[in-house]
């Protein structure tokens, strides 16, 4: 019984780093999003059912210890098998986002999803055969299956925090499948050695350390990769919060998380402009009771804003563009994931010494400031498409924002749309009138039918736009020609915003930030496939 015992802890442990571990490996491709949360963690209980099922059945048929073991070692090395098989599917998936190819993506994920079936469902099975070998005495079945049913439990709890907190930290998300499979092959390998069958976990366990010694863990820079999407990667990696590539061409670079559409850092070294939402940023100063002010500051030599906070630095551009234009005003910039603070260092120069770069949760770091800590910009560029977190869309989260402006202080955010959906820009425009007594936005052009970015800019004091335009169209000679030509053609995209009324504000309470994004999605989709 203590053998038993051992291998169901180990098993729940097994099943529910398997899930966890199963997230990272699919959000690369799928993205982080409740959907993809909810089809796994259902479908990983309906396997678990199948197999709970099934094993009772088999335990009556086969009530041996062997028998077991076969089913348990079978789970183990499909465990493993996982991250082998779900490569080339996982490519495939990767290729179908970035074309919006809907059928492709869709039978990606349902294929992947599939790969977990088994090692569910044999793993399942363990629990009710245990129960049915141990059980000798009808009056004895209650304390025995208690036993094992939180000794399964008290594994999947253990399981549930063994990748996130160290597997995948430690050895990345391919090897931590490979960890998990040899942990209940081991524990198997010692319990059998007295048995007749202990071949069987032992060619598993032998089996599983020579696949995962053929797949040692990758480096963390590969150079030189051709991606199947275009560019060349030079730098690949997983750390803690994040996939991270970072794909160059001849004189471009693109920092790509999680899903690899998205492109959250461009470096062009050759040119002042990064040429795309990033640079908008540089127009949010000027949105204020007297933009003429801001732009005699720079007639002036003197930038338009004292301070910067950016939440959602990724690799530097705004900084770099910022710095750039207006000189080296004070920069904050709040980013989740150090390793990307890293990554923007070495790839993106992001090097300047008025950067003050911090690894911390944007909201979480904001509330833990000082009241009398005040920005004249905060810019807010921590989504990630198409999915955001919903605790940085909430009216709560911009009441915090407010008060941490200055008087004249204006927010700006990137906010993902189409190019007749806009869903998203309106929520937060509703959102951001519940606090700001102003809001505007100003459209980045692009091809039609392509998701898109707006800018949205609130400001603490009301603003008249036609004074914001002119100013814009009107900047000073000194500064470079190439960004007053852009700030000229921004002043005809910039627009005030009008939300319907049935737009969502969102709370911290009710956030469908999820919900309004895959109506966006499902519109861009159903406008490709015509």
């Amino acid at each position: 019984m203590r053998y038993l015992s051992f291998l169901i802890f180990t098993t729940g442990a097994a099943t529910l780093g398997m899930e966890l571990s199963a997230s990272r490996l699919l959000e690369p491709a799928f993205g982080n999003n409740q959907i993809l949360w909810a089809a796994l963690i259902g479908l990983i209980l309906l396997y678990l059912a199948v197999g709970a099922w099934l094993g009772g059945r088999l335990a009556d048929r086969y009530p041996e210890r062997g028998a077991l073991d076969l089913a348990v070692t079978l789970g183990a090395v499909s465990i493993a098998l996982i991250p082998l098989l779900s490569s080339p599917v996982l490519s495939l998936a990767t290729v179908g986002l970035a074309r919006y190819d809907v059928g492709l993506l869709a039978g990606a994920l349902i294929a992947v999803l599939l790969l977990f079936s088994l090692p569910a469902i044999l793993l399942g099975m363990a629990t009710p055969w245990a129960i049915r070998l141990t059980v000798d005495d009808p009056a004895d079945a209650g304390r025995v299956a208690g036993r094992f049913s939180g000794l399964a439990t008290a594994g999947g709890l253990a399981g549930a925090f063994l990748p996130v907190l160290w597997l995948i930290p430690a050895y990345g998300t391919r090897w931590s499948f490979f960890l998990l499979a040899l942990g209940v092959l081991t524990v198997q390998s010692l319990g059998c050695l007295p048995r007749r069958h202990r071949w069987i976990p032992l060619a598993g366990l032998i089996l599983v350390l020579a696949m995962a010694l053929l797949s040692r863990p990758g480096a963390a820079v590969r150079t030189g990769r051709q991606d199947p999407i275009g560019g060349r990667i030079i730098y690949e990696d997983e750390s803690r919060y994040n996939y991270i590539a970072v794909r160059e061409w001849t004189n471009e670079r693109h920092l790509e998380l999680n899903d690899g559409v998205g492109i959250h850092s461009v470096y062009h070294p050759q040119t002042l402009l990064s040429m795309g939402i990033w640079d908008y940023f540089l127009l949010a100063p000027f949105f204020r009771s007297d933009p003429e002010a801001a732009a005699a500051a720079l007639d002036a030599g003197a930038p338009p804003m004292e301070n910067t906070l950016l939440i959602g630095l990724a690799a530097g551009t705004v900084s770099e563009l910022i710095t750039d234009v207006y000189g080296p005003i004070p920069i904050t910039g709040v980013e989740l994931d150090p390793q990307i603070i890293d990554v923007g260092r070495t790839y993106f120069a992001m090097n300047q010494p008025n950067l003050t770069p911090v690894a911390a949760d944007g909201r979480a770091w904001l509330r833990l400031q000082p009241h009398d800590e005040r920005w004249d910009l905060i810019a807010v560029d921590a989504y990630r498409p198409p999915y955001i977190p919903f605790h940085l869309t909430t009216v709560e989260f911009f009441t915090l924002v407010r008060e941490h402006l200055t008087e004249e202080g204006v927010v700006a955010i990137n906010v993902g749309r189409t190019d007749t959906n806009f869903a998203l820009v309106d929520a937060l425009t509703a959102t951001l009138e519940q606090v700001f007594p102003a809001v505007y936005a100003i459209d980045e052009p692009g091809p039609p039918a392509t998701l898109a970015n707006t800018l949205l800019i609130a400001a603490r004091t009301p603003v008249e736009l036609g004074r914001v335009q002119a100013t814009l169209r009107a900047l000073p000679q000194a500064l470079p020609d190439d960004f007053r030509a852009f700030a000229q053609r921004a002043a005809d995209e910039t627009r005030a915003v009008v939300p319907p009324p049935d737009a969502p504000v969102f709370t911290d309470d009710k956030a469908p930030v999820e919900q309004v994004v895959h109506g966006i999605i499902l519109d861009y989709l159903a406008g490709a496939a015509e």
